[in-house]
């Protein structure tokens, strides 16, 4: 018994051992996408009226988020059924087909195999209602207007209707949607004249019915066309070598450079979002778009005269500092807040809100917390008693804690902002002191100290909270290689509670003309406006801004390193980039970017010349500003190559084109 229980664990043993010296082999990875094998009805088929659609492949697929990826043309209001199961797609239309018209059901990118998720590529279904099947396309690209950002997944469609209110009352013709590049092409299109337009349609009822959609416009009307043409094919062997090059003929068809510049009206209608009294001195209410001012009526306060007003640069936040302390320690003010605000057709219309506006923190917790502050200093003072320091016996008051914006290094074009944290009733120049050093010693120089407000309404004071401070000199600038002191002695700024700043030091130097550069651009003008250029560090920030009416923009003081550049026609005059308007026929105005990244280096001037206007639609923003990279479509194609190189083997894979 023993003899053929070791007979069974050695041959167990040898097994075992025998398996695992003899793994079989995975066998090479699946990197064939899957192949129509045939559809209901047949691709390209002619005067069809069933409005469901079967598509067979020769193996097992998914079908990635079709509510997204997959667009039919024309556009459908009712969304119509998109399922893969096992071999196959059903797609099944819910709206009306129409009569004679060529229908394409664009899949994108969505459909891959199911077990290495190798994907199909573009893949379009074509049919027709009618005798004749439309085989033009129209392609182009969409970028966000501002900053010229590639848009993924906005609407494109075409109008043969050229007036200005089809896109506002019809739905497109024909629809596709862009690609991560921005890139989109539009299929299926019979011959005649279009207009194009883009939406980044929310109600999706496939025309522009909100101004706060997404949209784009062009006036020009195009008539596509096609030629035969000729393209470069590259077929691979692996990642790194060329298998061979082939010329391979194909119908281009045109137009395919479109370019629309896409923006978001801005948001005329006007309401109240919220009140808020964060701090007990100031009620701020915030507005979805600035207009006249509203008139305030106190139920249990006194209006008059009991505000000092602050608005923000656009009038859609206003802040209303309470002038007295009495209301500053009312925990709770009711009052009759009239004002303007947009009705359902957009007028601005009178109306009325009754607000109890409460304060965050009540004035009994701000006694509180006050009389701890006043007893921990109180224990301070007895503990200094006893050990024969110096103490007080009096609490002194808070002081008034302002806010410097000053550099260590300061840019010869600087400027000093201070900024109190409430308004303030009185600010002693006598106790500001700008100095520089010569020599050993620091010297006074003089300066300029301005009050930045915005001023909102002549009959109702401003609050003044901001400063900002720059030498008198020729064109207010910091002399360079200089070390400067800026010294203000207490009380030098005081609020209108009573609270005084503190004895301050900020001391600063300029660095040498050697430091820097200068950047000039000799722009071809392409209209008579005013060009704005900007100056952008590698992570796409405004570091510098000109303007220039003749094209010609000059920067200088430009610290050493790698810069962009953009460019706004100015069409306004008014220094802003301004978005469009399409009631108005407004376009925003044109931004471009220079293509190329450049360096900077101390004492070597940067000098070129550039014509906008001659950028390509494909490059139109330069690579390492893009936020919305390209997609890696080939994740799979070579996975095959590297398994053999660690296996030491040659893989000869079918060619792949790229």
């Amino acid at each position: 018994m023993k003899k053929y229980i070791l007979i069974i664990l050695t041959l167990s043993f040898l097994l075992t051992g025998c398996a695992r010296m003899g793994q079989p082999d995975g066998g090479w990875y699946d990197e064939t996408p899957p192949h129509v094998l045939g559809s209901s009805p047949a691709e390209l088929s002619t005067n069809v009226s069933n409005k469901k659609i079967t598509i067979v492949f020769d193996e097992y697929i998914k079908l990635d988020n079709p509510s997204e990826k997959v667009v039919i043309s024309p556009p459908q209001i009712e969304p119509p059924d998109i399922k893969g199961a096992g071999d196959r797609i059903t797609v099944e239309i819910n709206d009306s087909l129409i009569p004679n018209t060529t229908y394409t059901v664009d899949f994108s990118d969505a459909i891959s195999d199911n077990n290495e998720g190798n994907p199909l590529g573009n893949y379009t279904f074509t049919f027709s209602t009618g005798e004749v099947i439309d085989t033009m396309e129209v392609a182009g690209f969409v970028v966000d207007a501002e900053t010229l950002e590639p848009i993924k997944g906005i609407l494109v469609g075409l109008y043969d209707n050229l007036s200005d209110t089809a896109f506002t009352t019809l739905p497109m013709m024909r629809v596709a949607r862009t690609n991560e590049e921005g890139h989109f092409v539009v299929k299926g299109v019979a011959p005649g004249s279009y207009r194009i337009y883009a939406l980044q349609d929310m109600d999706n009822n496939y025309f522009f019915s909100q101004k706060g959609e997404q949209m784009a416009f062009s006036h020009e009307v195009f008539v596509p066309s096609c030629k035969p043409d000729v393209r470069q094919d590259t077929l691979w062997l692996d990642s790194l070598h060329i298998s061979n090059i082939t010329q391979t003929g194909y119908t281009h068809f045109l137009p395919d450079d479109i370019v629309l510049r896409a923006f978001t009206h801005p948001l005329t209608d006007r309401y109240l979002l919220k009140s808020e009294r964060k701090d007990a001195e100031c009620i701020s209410f915030f507005f979805s778009y600035g207009g006249d001012l509203p008139q305030i009526k106190g139920l249990n306060f006194d209006e008059r005269n009991a505000f000092l007003l602050e608005t923000s640069e656009f009038g859609d936040t206003l802040n209303y500092w309470l002038r007295d302390t009495l209301l500053v320690n009312q925990d709770t003010l009711r009052m009759e807040f009239n004002y303007q605000m947009s009705d359902s057709t957009g007028m601005l219309v009178p109306y009325t809100d009754t607000l109890e506006i409460c304060a965050k923190t009540s004035y009994e917790k701000r006694l509180k917390e006050k009389a701890k502050e006043y007893e921990k200093w109180q224990k301070a003072q007895d503990k200094a008693k006893k050990k024969g320091d110096n103490y007080l016996t009096e609490m002194p008051p808070p002081p008034l804690e302002l806010r410097f914006d000053l550099k260590s290094d300061m840019h010869p074009e600087g400027a000093i902002t201070i900024v109190s944290p409430t308004p303030l009733l009185r600010v002693d120049t006598t106790k500001i002191r700008l100095l520089t050093k010569v020599d050993t010693l620091f010297l006074p120089k003089p300066y300029i100290l301005a009050e930045r407000t915005i001023v909102a309404d002549e009959e109702m004071e401003a609050a003044r909270r901001t400063y900002v401070l720059r030498p008198d000199s020729t064109g207010n600038l910091w002399t360079t290689g200089k070390q400067y002191s800026l010294e203000l002695d207490s009380a030098a700024f005081t609020d209108i509670y009573g609270k005084s700043s503190l004895a301050t030091k900020k001391s600063f130097s300029v660095k040498t003309d050697e430091d820097f550069t200068t950047v000039t651009f000799h722009v071809t003008r392409n209209d008579e406006s005013p060009y704005v250029g900007q100056l952008l560090d590698t992570s796409g920030k405004v570091v510098m801004e000109t303007l220039s009416a003749t094209g010609d923009l000059h920067f200088s003081y430009v610290k050493p390193g790698e810069y962009y550049l953009r460019l706004f026609s100015d069409a306004n005059g008014n220094g802003l980039w301004d978005t469009g308007d399409y009631a108005a026929d407004l376009q925003p105005e044109t931004v471009y970017f220079y293509p190329e990244k450049f360096e900077c280096k101390a004492r070597w001037p940067f000098e070129t010349s550039w014509n906008p206007s001659s950028v390509k639609a494909t490059s139109l923003k330069p690579s390492g500003l893009t936020k919305q990279k390209k997609e890696n479509k080939r994740k799979n194609l070579n996975r095959n190559a590297e398994r053999a190189r660690k296996l030491g083997i040659t893989y000869i894979p079918k060619n792949t084109v790229r």
